[in-house]
């Protein structure tokens, strides 16, 4: 399949912060790709590296076949972006938004009417194209601003965190309609994103950073498949410290912890949770129900978090 992005040792420093750290990625054509990582971990800078508006301290990357430090140009002439802010003007309507805009890209007057009203009619705000956009709500906008980046049919599309600060009803509208968009588009995506749910649903292939590293890269379903054994999620009365502490004295249990009055446990390997439910049994818990499964990506994304953390406190040998 070909790679529509392809960076190789990608590195950036600022002063005595290095930002990004021996990127190395491949990203194919036509899918969502999510770029994950904490505050700070250089998923904003790698966009900028991408769309040429920052220079490499070394290493290299090509992005639709061109070369990010010599063809820059050419990359953003053919990329959609919504970084952090929406490009929009709250005094004129979403039309003339679009409008302009499509006059920027150089659109014929029957190309930008056209594009404007399918990609306003697939939102569900043809209807008030004429009001303007500062009565409208954040998630409105937001829909107006990927319409922006689409507006002129690019083959790829940078969105860096396009649901933050929506409300969950507007989160997931916009969710689907990125997700029927980039389907019927053919474009593909590089989403960074703080949702993890989100990008679990979305992302044909995330890559985990932390501190400007690559710690993780795959699609979904194969890095919650290298997370462990099993998740038990125990609901039920008498649960307390003390047994926490005799769970993870088990053979058959990775970590055991008590959240929100339930408790939750991981098994080593391919272990199983019958021995560990008539341990508790056993110990008067009233079990009432028993929920199983594999791990989340957010559970994936907080194992590689958190022990990057350690690592970083631990002395140095």
């Amino acid at each position: 399949m070909e790679s529509i992005i392809v960076t190789q040792g990608l590195s950036r420093a600022f002063a005595n912060t290095q930002a990004l750290d021996d990127l190395n990625i491949e990203v194919p054509r036509g899918i969502v790709f999510g770029f994950l990582g904490p505050n700070g971990a250089g998923k904003t800078t790698t966009i900028r590296l991408l769309l040429g508006l920052l220079e490499p301290t070394a290493g290299s990357a090509r992005v639709l076949g061109f070369d990010t430090r010599t063809q820059a140009d050419a990359i953003r002439e053919k990329s959609g972006a919504l970084l952090e802010h929406t490009g929009l003007y709250e005094r004129l309507s979403a039309q003339d938004n679009l409008d302009f805009y499509g006059q920027v890209f150089r659109l014929s007057e029957r190309e930008r009417k056209l594009r404007i009203q399918e990609l306003l009619e697939h939102l569900g705000l043809w209807e008030r194209r004429t009001e303007p956009l500062g009565s409208w709500s954040r998630g409105m906008k937001q829909k107006v601003a990927v319409a922006r980046a689409l507006l002129h049919r690019p083959a790829l599309i940078f969105l860096d965190e396009p649901t933050a600060g929506l409300d969950p009803v507007a989160s997931a509208s916009l969710r689907d309609d990125l997700a029927q968009l980039a389907a019927s588009e053919k474009v593909t995506v590089f989403l960074t994103t703080h949702n993890l749910s989100e990008a679990e649903k979305l992302c044909g292939l995330v890559a985990i950073v932390r501190k400007g590293r690559l710690a993780a890269f795959g699609a979904p379903a194969e890095l919650r498949g290298q997370s462990g054994g099993e998740r038990v999620e125990i609901f039920g009365s008498g649960f307390d410290a003390g047994l926490v502490t005799a769970l993870c004295a088990r053979a058959e249990v990775a970590s055991a912890s008590l959240r929100n009055a339930h408790l939750e446990v991981e098994l080593r390997g391919k272990a199983e949770f019958a021995p560990v439910l008539a341990y508790l049994v056993g110990q008067g818990v009233a079990v009432e129900e028993v929920r199983r499964g594999k791990a989340s990506l957010e559970d994936v994304f907080l194992e590689l978090v958190e022990d990057s953390n350690e690592k970083t406190d631990s002395p140095q040998g």
